[in-house]
């Protein structure tokens, strides 16, 4: 068990701590594709607003109030109901936007004819609303047959220019001259020559009918309360054209309050409309009466009739004129029942029947009115058998069932009152009948004409009330503020989309250098390392800043001493001493997971250093398939280790000497068919044990772990195990490798070395990593990576340094 914790101990990955600073100087170091990104996007956004074409919005104000005339007061008639008292400001949004009220605001525009001038952006077109640069007058127009398309104007001379059209599907280019008619369709043409001539101008022109605007206008119109529950509303209208939306808007508002008035003053036109008819009827009835009274007075020679007569006469013309006022406001009441059933628009009382109606069936039919209004700007927006529609319809039923009831009733109580009006008339005729017969005739024809000029009279009264109500009516809103052009542009946002464009080019830049970071696979820092095994990095081998050959001929630790190179090699050198120091004689095996990682690089700049400190140092190429030692010292391949291990040569003739002192080597030799077996082999044992008697450090170059198993056996056998990892070459896989097999072989003398390390803050690890605790203690070695040291002087060579490099100056 302590064997087990102990070795869970071993294998715990270090603390690892957040360093804010370094997640800073990541994005630092890339500053430039951010700044790029940034760049990029502003290019993109100032071409979009190039070629997008702007949007201008107009604004006004109105205020929905109900305005009360004197009038109404004066003629003593009912005033006039609201007809949308109920969501106002949602029903008068909805009018705002009929078809109606929007052709009809159209209407009052210059729209026959537009003008456009072709742009120099992707020949875009722009409208030249309200200018004209032609005169063009139509000399045949037919509003329901005219010809829609477009036509482009181009001049050609101060006498002639050429229209191009389509006309039956075909491209039409045809030259005319100015001031002489032409036709092009059914539409008869004539255009002035202008005062001023540019050739290089053309211009395109369209006749239009209102219709041709309705989608325009209503699309760019939109109406919304200033405050909530308030009754002012704020309405705005954008267009590509700043003049045009606001000639618009107020065109509607003026509509509107138009067409808002003429709604109000339907219900007294109603009623002046049925006392018409009524008087017509009376009209010609009197003037009957009249002839007919004249004719008989004539005839018999009467001049009067008696007192009694004349009473009688004067009652029954009260009661018959009671019966005829009566019998109208049956007709009313018959009308406005049929208008209810058949549900039509803006159902009124055409006649004052106060005393005979219920006073709640106005209010009744008030609600009807709203709801049926309700219901048809529903039908804009749902379908007859929408759930909205259907639960108005239902509301409409339940009033106009109440309504109907009231009706009939009322009508009942006027029947009765004919009825009685019908008795007392039938005595007064009883006693009319006592009369001689000449003076009977005679009263019957004048109680027929007084009844008929009275009933006229008092509906001529009526009418002259209602044309009073009518002549009082005000529209119920008032215009606050009018529209006026606006030439600054509210789409596109051109300072929104500036901004945005840089949030944006500055997330794509750092959205970018996160995608790089994510989609590396390769290890640049010793602290990715640290991250991933527990196994201890014995030191950091610098990337030599110039070019160096394949085969390392130049022994850079040796021949660059000064450089940062060369100090970071001595490092692990130092490093080295502390491993195995209980040994006299060590043996170093050197292996990565891959090749091309620089493990016969880092050994011969080891040894090369190792032997510089009077140590006897004997270099082994031990990879018997691709080994390059050979070419690293100029030497033939002719025979070598393979030799040796297949009982060629002895020992003594693979050794050779290399022109550093204390630094030996052994290459690996021709290539043989079993290299494997012949590292497991007794001979290789021998070899090594050989070496070790002669020399302070046998440094063993062997094949790579992962491909390959040859290197295992002088794993097993050696002293210290050194696995390289080359930073930007090896991957994250390749750090996890030497933990595995010193797991798998029990090994406690596994080391690693970071080789050709070159500081790249884009792949940075962010963490700093925390050794504390017992676990820790004695297994990890102080190394420097020489980050920011590059100019503090110590690593700087007088026969490196260019002529026009200051830093000559400071060197002794």
């Amino acid at each position: 068990m302590e064997e087990i914790s102990k070795s869970k101990a071993q294998n715990k990955l270090p603390n690892q701590e957040i360093d804010y600073f370094k997640v800073a100087k990541i994005f630092v170091s890339r500053w430039y594709w951010i700044a790029g990104s940034i760049v990029v996007c502003m290019i993109t956004a100032n071409i979009y607003l190039w070629y997008t074409p702007k949007i201008y919005a107009t604004f006004g104000t109105m205020k929905l109030e109900e305005k009360k005339s004197e009038l109404p007061d004066l003629a003593g008639v009912m005033p006039v109901s609201d007809r949308a008292n109920t969501s106002r400001v949602q029903s008068e949004t909805i009018v705002m936007q009929s078809n109606a009220l929007l052709l009809n605001a159209i209407k009052h525009l210059d729209y026959r004819m537009s003008f456009y001038i072709i742009g120099r952006v992707l020949n875009r077109t722009n409208e030249l609303y309200p200018q004209k640069p032609l005169d063009v007058e139509l000399i045949k127009f037919d509003s329901l047959n005219f010809y829609h398309d477009i036509i482009t104007f181009k001049p050609i001379n101060e006498k002639s220019f050429s229209l191009s059209y389509k006309l039956a599907g075909k491209d039409v280019l045809r030259t005319y001259a100015y001031n002489i008619p032409f036709m092009i369709g059914p539409t008869g043409f004539n255009i002035s020559a202008p005062s001023v001539i540019s050739k290089n101008t053309s211009y395109l022109f369209k006749l239009n009918a209102p219709e041709d605007f309705i989608d325009r206008v209503r699309g760019g119109l939109h109406i919304a309360e200033t405050a909530k529950n308030s009754n002012i509303i704020a309405l705005q209208e954008t267009d590509p054209n700043p003049q045009f939306a606001s000639d618009v808007l107020n065109a509607v508002m003026t509509e509107y309050l138009t067409y808002d008035r003429i709604q109000k003053m339907q219900s007294a036109t109603q009623m002046i409309d049925f006392i018409d008819s009524q008087l017509k009827y009376l009209s010609d009835r009197v003037a009957v009466s009249e002839k007919s009274m004249e004719k008989y007075k004539q005839n018999l020679k009467i001049v009067d009739v008696s007192t009694a007569a004349t009473a009688a006469i004067s009652k029954a013309d009260n009661l018959e004129s009671q019966k005829s006022l009566l019998n109208i406001q049956l007709i009313a009441i018959d009308q406005l029942k049929a208008d209810i059933i058949k549900e039509k628009n803006n159902v009124t009382l055409n006649f004052n029947m106060e005393g005979v109606v219920d006073p709640q069936l106005q209010l009744a039919i008030n609600k009807l009115d709203n709801l049926i209004y309700a219901r048809n700007s529903l039908l804009k927006t749902y379908n007859a058998n929408a759930q909205p529609i259907n639960d108005i319809n239902q509301q409409i039923l339940q009033i106009k069932s109440t309504a109907i009831n009231d009706i009939n009733i009322s009508r009942n109580i006027v029947e009765k009152n004919i009825k009685y009006i019908s008795d007392q008339l039938g005595q007064v005729n009883e006693k009319v009948t006592h009369f001689p017969v000449a003076e009977n005739d005679m009263a019957g024809l004048q109680r027929s004409f007084s009844v008929n000029e009275k009933v006229y009279d008092l509906l001529s009264e009526k009418k002259l009330n209602a044309q009073i109500s009518r002549s009082g009516i005000l529209p119920g809103a008032t215009i606050i503020d009018l529209s006026q052009p606006n030439y600054n542009p509210v789409s596109p946002d051109e300072n929104g989309i500036k901004r945005s464009s840089i949030i944006f080019g500055i997330c794509i830049g750092i959205g970018l250098i996160v995608l790089i970071r994510i989609l590396n696979p390769f290890i640049y820092d010793k602290e990715t390392i640290e991250s991933l095994t527990s196994i201890p990095i014995i030191g950091v081998i610098r990337k030599f800043p110039e070019e160096i050959d394949e085969y390392s001929t130049q022994i850079l630790a040796i021949s660059k001493p000064k450089s940062i190179f060369a100090e970071s090699v001595r490092s692990v050198r130092t490093n080295l001493s502390f491993l195995a120091s209980n040994k006299t004689s060590k043996v170093i095996c050197i292996t990565s997971e891959v090749a091309g990682e620089g493990k016969s690089f880092v050994a011969v700049n080891l040894a090369s250093t190792l032997s510089l400190i009077d140590k006897k140092v004997i270099l082994v190429a031990a990879d018997l398939r691709r080994s390059k030692l050979h070419k690293t010292f100029n030497v033939p391949n002719d025979v070598g280790l393979s030799s040796y291990l297949s009982n060629q040569l002895s020992a003594n003739e693979v050794i050779s000497k290399s022109n550093q002192k204390n630094l030996d080597f052994i290459i690996s030799g021709p290539i043989p068919p079993n290299p494997s077996e012949l590292l497991h082999s007794k001979r290789m044992t021998e070899l090594i044990d050989d070496l070790t008697s002669r020399y302070d450090i046998v440094m063993i170059d062997t094949a790579p772990i992962g491909l390959v198993s040859d290197a295992i056996p002088l794993i097993r056998i050696s002293d210290i195990n050194l696995f390289v990892i080359r930073s930007g070459k090896s991957k994250f896989y390749a750090a996890t490798i030497p933990q595995r097999i010193a797991q798998e072989y029990n090994l406690d003398n596994t080391v690693i070395v970071l080789n050709a390390f070159e500081q790249d803050l884009l792949h940075s690890r962010y963490y700093n990593t925390k050794f504390s605790g017992e676990s820790y203690a004695g297994k990890y070695y102080y190394y420097s990576d020489y980050t920011g040291y590059e100019s503090s002087g110590y690593y700087i060579d007088n026969k490196d340094l260019k002529w026009w490099d200051i830093r000559r100056l400071f060197k002794r």
